[in-house]
């Protein structure tokens, strides 16, 4: 079991102060479908994105497990959870690539603004044909001389209409696989690229989604991020990062939601005692309690074993398919027991449901993730 020390507790506390304000008026802002600038101004000023990453470029310096705590508490507190992924996808598929893998360059251009939230990141890598099949994708980089030449197309692109910068993977080798991917780091006003409209989605709303297009896109060889041909590598250890990250904010909110329903049945009388009392809610109850807890022990566990060194692989596959899944019983258990008020908008919880199902979706669904337990079990 991990205790948390001083400084982290101080670091987790401190997002507190931030809760109300980012949670102001979101169910409006979901209906809208429109990312929430003035609260990430308020992101900005917490400096939470800056958790990462190392304090030459303004940031924290803050170890896995710490960024995961203090996410876990924004996941609890700020009832934004299309903010919230978006607080995600830009530290943690944009910076933490540019950081491990980036040259010194890449890491003073664009880690001081990802840091500061100044410059929004986006993580542009599924396409429409390849899906879940990353090593499947279209979209090449041409080397031609001291340049790279994009050409193709990218969807489901997470902050993508907003985006400052994008990390792009695209196939530098016909024949590779896994080694004929890289990785780039493109500017939004890079000649030959052009962003979509957002989409409407049916959860995550003020999260937007689009596509990304490469018309004979040009990048100095500079914008590489490692060695042409290590994009999976980095991808790796961008999506270890990104489930661990992504899906401890869920179990926040899955905290957040355990808390509404506890004290909503002790609170709603029905036929002459609280509907807690009635044993198939309780039970309900226990069972948001359990799933919690066991998704929350699995994540930080993970993350502690990946921080040693460790192969958690599998581990990752299982803590994200746990995680999402909990997630939507969750919800739909929130849901029921709140009843004809549950259903409600103004009530939130309809939208938590929404937002949770994206969570078997994105980061590999749940279906590729039990064909990765499968097969590292050998079936």
């Amino acid at each position: 079991m991990i205790r948390w020390d001083a400084d982290q507790e101080a670091l987790r506390q401190g997002i507190g102060r931030w809760h109300q304000a980012l949670s102001s008026g979101h169910t409006e802002r979901d209906a809208a479908g429109v990312f929430p600038y003035e609260q990430w101004k308020l992101i900005q000023e917490s400096g939470i994105l800056g958790l990462p990453f190392d304090e030459q470029w303004g940031g924290l310096g803050q170890s896995l497990l710490t960024t995961m705590y203090v996410l876990e508490e924004l996941g609890a507190g700020c009832r934004d959870g299309g903010l919230n992924f978006s607080v995600s996808t830009h530290m943690v598929s944009v910076g933490v690539p540019v950081q491990r893998f980036g040259s010194d360059a890449l890491k003073q251009r664009y880690l001081p603004g990802i840091c500061s939230g100044e410059t929004i990141g986006a993580h542009a890598i599924t396409e429409t044909e390849s899906g879940s099949d990353a090593l499947a994708m279209r979209t090449t980089a041409t080397r031609e001389g001291e340049t790279f030449v994009l050409r193709g197309s990218k969807c489901f692109v997470s902050n993508g209409p907003v985006a400052d910068v994008f990390v792009v993977y695209a196939r530098t080798h016909p024949d590779g696989g896994p080694l004929g991917i890289s990785a780039f780091v493109v500017e939004r006003d890079t000649p030959g690229l052009s962003v979509g409209a957002p989409v409407s989605k049916m959860g995550l709303r003020t999260s937007p989604l689009g596509e990304v297009h490469f018309d004979d896109c040009r990048l100095p060889a500079s914008s590489l991020i490692g060695r042409v041909g290590s994009g999976f590598l980095v991808l790796d250890h961008v999506m270890k990062w990104e489930i661990l990250c992504s899906f401890i904010i869920n179990t926040g909110q899955m905290r957040h939601r355990l808390d509404r329903v506890v004290a909503y049945a002790r609170t709603r009388s029905q036929f002459g005692k609280p509907i807690g009392a009635n044993q198939s809610i309780a039970h309900r109850i226990v069972d948001m309690r359990t799933s919690l807890e066991t998704a929350r022990r699995w994540l930080y566990d993970t993350a502690e074993r990946l921080t040693a060194g460790e192969n958690v692989t599998m581990d990752v596959a299982t803590g994200k398919l746990l995680t999402s899944e909990s997630n939507i019983a969750s919800a739909q258990a929130a849901v029921q027991i709140f009843g004809g008020q549950g259903y409600l908008t103004e009530c939130g919880l309809e939208k938590d449901l929404r937002d949770a199902t994206a969570g078997t979706i994105y980061s590999g669904t749940s279906e590729i993730q039990r064909n990765r337990i499968a097969s590292m079990l050998g079936l």
